[in-house]
């Protein structure tokens, strides 16, 4: 019921409720008085212009490999958006993990941030899947299972993930798994766009909104290409 895009949407967790904060380009409450190199820096590093790191709720682990041409369309966007003066309502996060300097500690020991190289040996719709199933479109933050400490168990991607911070489940999507349930590229594709299953039910959960919010407004090509890399396709 807010202004679009100034935040206060919470991602609730083991550690507390993380709220989105006000992203317009008003010049107080929002980042209308950021500079192109502190938004790149924020969105691919997580630190805040004030130098500040961001908690890992914002995925920016998975943003550290958006190209230069990402971040100039991001910005522009960004920058196109009517501003709005709708406070950024505060985190509310219990001790000790309300105290920010201590994100730098666990950045340390568990952040793996995604940096994208192709893979010369597929193709390129396989390249471009990958890119966006452990890139911007973060599949890998839900998708696998987490330490005590909230940091992602990496030997272990992509297998689902029985507890995770908001207290449900996620399913794994490896290949095996995927086969195993008789998913194809086409339902796939039909399940990310219109969050229906190959069996008719649909999707519940902070998936639909996934896919509501999300996947649903993604070309048909890059549909197909994450497809292409879940089920390893050619």
């Amino acid at each position: 019921g807010g202004d679009p895009w100034a935040g206060g949407a919470a991602l609730t967790s083991k550690f507390g409720n993380f709220y989105a904060p006000n992203i317009t380009p008003h010049p107080e409450e929002g980042i209308g008085n950021w500079t192109f190199s502190e938004f790149v820096r924020a969105v691919r590093q997580g630190v805040a212009p004030d130098g500040d790191p961001y908690y890992p709720a914002f995925p920016y682990e998975f943003y550290a490999g958006f190209t230069d041409a990402d971040m100039a369309d991001l910005w522009a966007a960004m920058r196109a958006l009517p501003p709005s003066a709708q406070e950024t309502k505060p985190h509310q996060v219990g001790f000790p993990f309300n105290i920010r300097k201590g994100v730098k500690v666990w950045r340390t020991f568990f952040e793996r941030p995604f940096i994208y190289q192709p893979d010369p040996g597929q193709s390129a719709s396989w390249n471009r899947g990958r890119y966006i199933v452990e890139g911007p479109g973060h599949c890998v933050a839900c998708h696998t299972p987490r330490n005590m400490f909230g940091g992602l168990d990496t030997a272990r991607q992509l297998e689902g993930d029985p507890r995770m911070q908001d207290g449900g489940e996620s399913p794994p999507l490896t290949l095996e798994a995927l086969s195993s349930k008789g998913w194809t590229r086409a339902s796939l594709i039909t399940a990310l766009r219109r969050g229906v299953l190959p069996d008719g039910d649909a999707f519940g959960g902070s998936m639909a909104e996934v896919v509501h919010v999300g996947t649903s407004f993604l070309l048909e090509q890059n549909l197909a290409d994450i497809a292409t890399y879940l089920l390893d396709l050619e």
